[in-house]
């Protein structure tokens, strides 16, 4: 057994321990959010928060996680991360960031800890912040533009302009 907090709540894991995160995730505890696009590391899709960083959960074997702290897409809809993952949300909406909704969780993941780390990044922050996620539909230009007014909303008005209008 496994033993990870997921989302903020304590979890255990009963499969293998040389099991794939993302099978875990999807097939032992409903968390369908996160996605498997390749199944190699190459796109991006699977990308979660272990211990604060992004990893693609392709490539993490379960018993990796043991005693760390793990965050999926559908916790970037709770506390802490509440803030900043209305306002991306928002932006993701509002500026065509979100597309066919493959890439989208991994985008989001990725935008979230660029911005817990960096309030205020540059096109060229974001841009290598997103390098490991893979977008077929949007040119990427819309998902940038969706991070920079994120950040801006963020910086503007907190909590009360990003969760206050959804």
């Amino acid at each position: 057994m496994i033993h990870v907090t997921i989302n903020g709540a304590p979890r255990t894991l009963t499969g293998p321990p040389e099991g794939r995160l993302i099978d875990a995730l999807r097939l032992e505890l409903g968390l369908t959010g996160t996605k498997e696009g390749c199944g190699e590391g190459e796109c991006g899709s699977c990308t979660v928060l272990l211990d604060g960083a992004p990893v693609n959960a392709c490539l993490v074997a379960s018993g990796q996680v043991a005693g760390r702290a793990l965050v999926t897409i559908e916790g970037i809809a709770e506390a802490p991360a509440t803030v900043i993952g209305a306002a991306l949300a928002r932006c993701f909406i509002e500026h065509g960031g979100a597309q066919c909704g493959i890439c989208t969780p991994g985008m989001v993941i990725a935008a979230h800890a660029l911005l817990s780390r960096q309030p205020d990044p540059t096109e060229a922050e974001i841009r290598e912040a997103i390098a490991g996620n893979l977008c077929r539909c949007t040119g990427y230009q819309r998902i940038v533009n969706s991070i920079l007014a994120a950040a801006a909303l963020l910086r503007v008005g907190g909590a009360n302009s990003a969760e206050g209008e959804r």
